[in-house]
This record gives C-alpha cells, sequence and structure tokens, in this order.
C-alpha cells in the first residue's frame, strides 16, 4: 500500500484579509469615538498602517481591525503587530500578515512530531511548509491532533490529505 500524507501550511486568504481592512475601515469612519482623531488604516504595500492622533487611538484601530480578523476566520496568529511610535503629530501601527512557516518554526513542529507523534511518521521540511508521510491514516490523524493541541505561535493548516 501507497504511503498516505498531508502538507502543513500557514497562509492567509488575502480577499478575506482585505474584506476584513475594508470592514474596518466603515467601523472607523462611523464610530463617536474615532471622529476628530484621524483615524485610518490601509495597505502600506504588503503591510497594514493603523494612523491616530494618540497613542490610545491607534490601538483602538489595531482592536477594531483584529475584531474583524477573527469574524472572518483568520487566526490573529497569522498577524504579526509592531508597537506604536510617533511619526510626526500621530501614532502609527504597521502589522504584517504571516505567510508560509519560517524556518525555525518549521523545525520546532518537525521535532514535535518527532518526540511526541507515532515512530511511523516522518516530517520534511520542504520551503516555507511541511510534509508529514506515513503508511497509517490514522497516525496522520493522530499527528493531526498532536499539532492542534499544541501551543504554537504559528496558524496551521492541514492540506493535500491523501
Amino acid at each position: 500500500m501507497a504511503d498516505s500524507s498531508f502538507d502543513i501550511v500557514s497562509k492567509v486568504d488575502k480577499q478575506e484579509a482585505a474584506n476584513a481592512l475594508n470592514q474596518a475601515q466603515k467601523e472607523i469612519e462611523q464610530r463617536y469615538d474615532f471622529k476628530g482623531v484621524g483615524a485610518e488604516i490601509d495597505w502600506s504595500g504588503e503591510k497594514i498602517l493603523m494612523k491616530a492622533n494618540s497613542e490610545e487611538r491607534v490601538k483602538a484601530v489595531l482592536d477594531v481591525f483584529q475584531s474583524k480578523l477573527v469574524k472572518r476566520g483568520i487566526s490573529l496568529k497569522s498577524l504579526k503587530t509592531g508597537e506604536p511610535y510617533p511619526s510626526g503629530k500621530e501614532y502609527r501601527i504597521e502589522s504584517e500578515l504571516k505567510q508560509g512557516i519560517e524556518q525555525p518554526d518549521a523545525k520546532k513542529i518537525s521535532a514535535i512530531i518527532r518526540e511526541q507523534g507515532p515512530k511511523s511518521v516522518k516530517a520534511n521540511i520542504q520551503g516555507d511548509e511541511l510534509r508529514v508521510v506515513s503508511k497509517s491514516r490514522d497516525d496522520l490523524q493522530e499527528v493531526m491532533e498532536l499539532l492542534r493541541s499544541s501551543n504554537l505561535d504559528v496558524d496551521l493548516q492541514f492540506v493535500n490529505y491523501r
């Protein structure tokens, strides 16, 4: 019998992220507590730039955006957010959506599978994703549960299960 496998990836649906950003923009334009504070959120190349005239207000803009991401099914683990910093008369926060699994995280995941997973399972790092292979589909299911229950800093999806 052929080996079964699946891939572990960390991807964000760009369209869903854009929809969340648009919803956040609309809410910021309409909310009374954001009137007259210069609150904005928009794309800045690949990053997301939030602006307001005080540190508290820019953090509130980030909070609105995060709530919209969660409602659209995007994990906050895939949002990398910087600290608020002053820029002229306003405060800014830059955020970016993490795509792919970085090398240190991939090694950590691979180590978890090796140490705690079934012995028949092999994990190979392939660029920014991992391929997990085993003869037994039950072992692969066990690995998925193991990774879901481990507290990792990466939002994982399991794809190409065959």
